[in-house]
């Protein structure tokens, strides 16, 4: 049973799975929209860069929060070791995607019981979102320099294509130790990313047999209560039939004297 703190850090994370989820929503967009649109306006870019570091403030203040309610803080801090860095790396301006790792917890979280019925939704969903954050990210830190080879958002989507499936063309490549960076986690991300659909589909696939597994007892416990029952009526119908083949007889003798 859960102690009393671990039941508030629970009851926190319930009420913030949804704001959170919304305000990640947001960091997304403005993301997105500060990386594609490289001619914006000053004032354009100062709203978006507002409100990227409101988003930030806002998880970095739930990680306060929930860090404080933990009872373990060690284990904590190791469960939830991207939410840390989304934390402490807001200044590195291509790994402030990580924060977007909490959308994907906290989708996981809440559709969890429905993802390992639909796995072709959970791995089109996932992939996408990764690939996209890694797109965005990679974007931003080659584009503008002498030697990029990324230089735009197709491109930038191809070589994620290319690098979370492994195949690794060769044809687009980051020069930036920022890209560079983006390009390790994505790699460690696809690996990641190809478990957790491995996982995913065994869990499936073992619910899927244990149900059937349930299936089959059942039925076979059905089948013996059924026999069961037809050996209680046999040894009903036998006895009775033994009580009327005795009684037959003394039936004949008390009424032998009487036709005499």
């Amino acid at each position: 049973m859960l102690q009393a703190d671990e039941r508030r850090l629970v009851a926190w994370e319930n009420r913030a799975e949804w704001p959170l989820t919304g305000l990640a929503v947001v960091f997304l967009v403005a993301y997105a929209w500060q990386v594609l649109d490289d001619g914006a306006t000053p004032g354009v870019r100062t709203v978006l860069e507002i409100a990227l570091w409101v988003v930030w403030f806002v998880f970095a203040v739930d990680y306060a929060v929930r860090l404080k309610l933990a009872v373990n803080k060690p284990k904590f801090i190791v469960r939830h070791l991207f939410d840390l860095l989304a934390v402490l790396l807001p200044i590195v301006r291509q790994l402030r995607v990580l924060r977007l790792i909490t959308v994907l917890n906290v989708l996981n979280k809440r559709l969890a019981g429905k993802i390992r019925q639909r796995v072709g939704i959970y791995v089109a969903g996932v992939t996408l979102m990764v690939g996209l954050c890694a797109s965005l990210a990679v974007l931003d830190a080659e584009r503008h320099h002498e030697n990029a080879t990324i230089t735009t958002f197709a491109d930038a989507v191809w070589w994620t294509l290319t690098t979370i499936s492994t195949v690794g063309y060769g044809d687009r490549y980051p020069v930036t130790w920022e890209g560079r960076m983006v390009a390790g986690l994505l790699m460690v991300g696809g690996i990641a990313l190809l478990g957790v659909i491995t996982g995913t589909i065994a869990s499936w696939l073992v619910e899927k047999l244990s149900g059937v597994e349930q299936q089959l007892q059942r039925a076979d416990d059905e089948l013996v209560a059924e026999v069961r029952s037809l050996r209680t009526e046999l040894a009903e119908l036998r006895a009775e039939l033994r009580g009327t083949a005795l009684g037959a007889p003394a039936l004949n003798q008390s009424a032998g004297p009487e036709h005499a």
